[in-house]
């Protein structure tokens, strides 16, 4: 098969990636099938822009992967330049496909949100040339909008972008959900009279295990706190925004304030670090914010951890299951996880990779902590093994045949 996979933002390992389609054309590629990706040059939560000069594209080779960037407009956060940026790109990504075209038709063409703009434009584009289309939902946008952002669902803005939603994933021939409920968001919504449920499926995130085990003997990160071994080292690994509910975690950590065998480590960046970086520091809190790493340096960290977290805020969408990638390196690193907040097809409590619970007080989310701290070794090291076991079965090269099989089936029927 010759597919194009068509992503906003499909940004490669080497820049910091959105990595799951590069997993996916990685394997799709060893199979023998020819995978081109199209995306942004503009490279988000970066300053890098792989188009420097006038070129309405860049095609490039990166970590053995095709990848085709398409000309994009700079922006920082997520104020008006950006909105201009997702307008822009999904008129000069046709304008590249329709380039392409000229010379190799695609089989399929397998579109990804939550870029509802670029779906949109993908999907007239396969259907004009009567090109099978798969859209992918990685996110329940502009639901998120509502739940994050505090929007009115009875916005006029958002009453239009449900329409589209709707349309697109009417317009579809396939469906993929990263969530599991993917079938009852849309019975929620009240499309499952417009919308074929049939053509609905789910193949969640997943694990490169082979990578991660190979980046965890080859780049080791030089950081005396990650070395220790007379301390409990309980690591978080993601964004550090409203969404994540990180405030909630820095709260417990005050009840632990006086345990100096007990370390919070934090890796990653956002809008809310400087406000909790400052938080922690005023009241003398053992947490420490470690800033941004690189992909490669991941499996290291989480293999000196004693407990790994997810902390997430509550919202309507968490009855839809999870697609959080850090859960996957978190399985992978062999360490027991805590959640602070359960989801439907809760893999930690279906796995039994450690526990997750909706915290009455911050001094319940600390007490949880404790308790991993005084587990019996057989007990830890079955959340560990547990934990090992469930990556093996969200390893990306299991992953890659399921997409397989749904772009084989839909070039054959439609």
């Amino acid at each position: 098969m010759n597919v194009w996979i068509v992503n906003h933002y499909a940004i490669p390992p080497s820049l910091g990636g959105l990595v799951r389609h590069y997993y996916f054309s990685k394997y799709l590629k060893q199979d023998g099938h020819k995978v081109k990706i199209f995306t942004s040059s503009k490279i988000h939560n970066t300053d890098v822009n792989m188009i420097q000069d006038g070129s309405l594209y860049n095609e490039m080779m990166m970590d053995g992967v095709e990848y085709t960037f398409v000309r994009s407009r700079d922006y920082r956060g997520n104020g008006l330049d950006r909105i201009f940026n997702m307008i822009d790109f999904p008129f000069k990504m046709w304008k590249v496909m329709r380039t392409f075209y000229l010379s190799e038709k695609p089989d399929v063409i397998y579109a990804s949100t939550p870029d509802v703009f670029t779906a949109f434009f993908a999907i007239i584009f396969s259907r004009k040339r009567r090109i099978p289309i798969i859209t992918e939902v990685r996110d329940l946008w502009p639901q998120s909008l509502v739940e994050y952002n505090k929007m009115s669902s009875k916005n006029p803005i958002i009453q239009v972008l449900y329409q589209l939603e709707k349309w697109i994933y009417k317009k579809s021939d396939r469906l993929i959900f990263t969530m599991s409920e993917g079938k009852e968001y849309i019975k929620d919504r009240g499309w499952e009279k417009q919308i074929n449920l049939k053509k609905v499926g789910y193949i969640n995130n997943g694990v490169d295990i082979e990578e991660f085990e190979e980046n965890c003997l080859k780049y080791q990160v030089n950081d005396e706190d990650l070395e220790r071994t007379d301390i409990f080292k309980v690591i978080y690994m993601g964004s550090v925004r409203k969404a994540n509910n990180l405030g909630f975690l820095i709260e417990a950590a005050e009840y632990l304030k006086d345990r100096e065998d007990i370390l919070i480590l934090i890796y990653g960046d956002g809008t809310e670090k400087k406000q909790l970086e400052e938080k922690c520091k005023k009241f003398g809190l053992r947490v420490k914010f470690k800033g941004r790493v690189e992909k490669k340096y991941v499996p290291y960290i989480l293999r000196k951890s004693n407990l790994n977290l997810i902390n997430i805020k509550e919202t309507r969408l968490n009855k839809y299951g999870c697609s959080w990638n850090k859960l996957f390196e978190y399985m992978a690193s062999g360490r027991p996880i805590l959640c602070n907040l359960p989801v439907a097809d809760d893999l930690i409590e279906e796995y039994k990779l450690g526990v997750t619970r909706r915290f009455c007080s911050a001094r319940d989310y600390a007490d949880s902590i404790l308790e991993f701290c005084k587990l019996p070794p057989e007990q830890y090291d079955t959340f560990c093994s547990n934990a090992k076991r469930c990556a093996a079965e969200f390893d990306y090269k299991k992953l890659s045949k399921k997409v397989e099989r749904v772009l084989s089936d839909v070039c054959e029927t439609g």
